[in-house]
């Protein structure tokens, strides 16, 4: 912990309870450049902003220091997520509309954060002012920048203001259970010539950090453009790695090549349209009949869809039997708070960007308010005793419901590929010939293109 930042029990609560959730909702939730994070400096920590309160609650969960939060001024008066911002000690952000002409307001929010960088604080903010779901970069605005200047402009610190940029990638951010998140942690940016600048220039140097940290974010996201691209994008990965038997170690390798790969693909687009526009529908015609066929692009380096059906039921059959009936009461346990969430979700979703949050906090009023009116209903048809074994198994039925559904799903897509299989028996060297000829086809493209960067 740093000099002068003391982390107070609702910080801890809060990110507590953003860790749980995170890993409860996605998938998998991976962290990388873990190490840049100093443990003493002042610190600002900008990242770019597509999902939004979770992106908050990521670096709140990821990150081993308190960070005051930047957040627009109308959710601190939001009645589920205002106590929750102030008992982090989040800072307000007066929008141009909402501060009308009281300068006061954003002046006051300066001081704020420069007396909590000087006192070796940490603080967060997204730079892009607005959260959006497609895969680009907005245009940064330059409050991390004057933050960090106005700090340093106040004298010497011990340690300089630490400006670290953070990308935050997302796979089927909304979809529980299923979606994933990777938060890229960059190398702390160069500040000192800007600080110096700002002596004399301080727009200049403003803008000048300011384009150096969308440059550094820029270098940790996949900037797509849009989702279609991005999907398709990732699907070429897929059959790419899987047929030249070239899969990345971790998420931020994979990242890298995504980035290698939209670059190649920007230079050839530009210089021969024609072909990449036909690669292209080629590709997302042959995801849709791999889709149809409910065929995962990973099989098609498998030598069969599925092993024998007798393989299956003794595969599957002894855990199903075993975990049906303890997993059929976690579902009736949570059916109700879960299908309440989406509902009221449902009708309040206003954005897509909005869909996890929305979620997340719905599920956070509804789960436990249910869970409490359950448990007095089980105490009241089966005594005190039931009430508190009903509490003791809410979370481990609850994951052994989810795991159970995972596995159904599973044991029906093997069934159903042991059918299609049977069916047609070609069926699988026939995608596997026309992967290859895509494969090879994006191979002689991609020689048509020097090194990009």
């Amino acid at each position: 912990m740093s000099r002068g930042e003391a982390t107070p029990a609702g910080y801890r609560l809060v990110a507590a309870l953003s860790r749980f959730l995170l890993r409860l909702f996605y998938e998998r939730l991976d962290v990388s450049g873990a190490e840049h994070i100093p443990a003493s400096a002042p610190l600002v920590v900008a990242a770019n902003h597509h999902n939004s309160l979770v992106d908050a609650m990521l670096l709140v969960a990821v990150v081993p220091r308190r960070l005051r939060t930047l957040a627009n001024a109308p959710l601190f008066r939001n009645p589920l997520i205002g106590p929750f911002l102030r008992a982090m000690g989040g800072l307000p952000v007066h929008r141009r509309q909402e501060a009308g002409n009281d300068p006061a307001r954003n002046a006051a929010l300066f001081a704020e954060t420069t007396a909590t960088l000087r006192a070796g604080g940490s603080i967060m903010l997204f730079p892009e002012g607005r959260t959006q779901p497609e895969p680009v970069l907005l245009e940064l605005r330059t409050g991390a920048a004057r933050m960090l200047l106005a700090a340093e402009a106040q004298g010497p610190l011990p340690e300089p203001v630490v400006l670290l940029p953070v990308g935050l990638v997302f796979r089927d951010p909304g979809t529980f259970r299923e979606g994933r998140a990777l938060v890229l942690v960059g190398e702390p940016l160069v500040t000192r010539d800007c600080v110096e600048l700002a002596r004399s220039e301080p727009e200049a140097a403003a803008r000048l950090l300011t384009d150096r940290l969308a440059e550094a974010i820029r270098g940790l996201i996949v900037e797509a453009g849009d989702r279609t691209t991005l999907g398709l994008l990732s699907f070429v990965e897929e059959i790419w790695t899987a047929a030249k038997g070239e899969a990345p170690n971790d998420e931020r390798e994979r990242v890298a090549w995504l980035q290698n790969t939209l670059r190649t693909y920007r230079w050839l687009k530009e210089r021969y349209p024609e072909k990449v526009h036909d690669i292209r529908d080629r590709l997302a015609l042959f995801a849709g009949e791999l889709e149809a066929a409910g065929i995962d692009p990973a099989q098609l380096s498998t030598g069969r869809l599925r092993g024998s059906f007798a393989g299956i039921v003794w595969r599957q059959g002894i855990a199903l039997s075993l975990s049906t009936p303890l997993a059929i009461l976690g579902i009736v346990m949570h059916v109700l708070p879960y299908k309440l969430t989406g509902a009221v979700v449902k009708r309040i979703l206003r954005d897509e960007e909005e869909e996890a949050t929305d979620k997340l906090a719905a599920g956070f009023l509804f789960f436990p308010i249910l869970w409490v009116l359950e448990g007095l209903l089980v105490s009241r048809l089966a005594g005190p005793g039931a009430a508190f074994l009903f509490a003791l198994g809410l979370f481990p039925l609850g994951f052994l419901a989810l795991a159970w559904r995972e596995r159904i799903e599973g044991v029906t897509r093997e069934c159903r590929a042991f059918v299609r299989e049977r069916r047609q028996p070609d069926l699988l060297r026939r995608f596997r010939e026309k992967r290859r000829a895509l494969v090879d086809e994006l191979a002689d493209l991609a020689k048509l293109a020097p090194e990009v960067s």
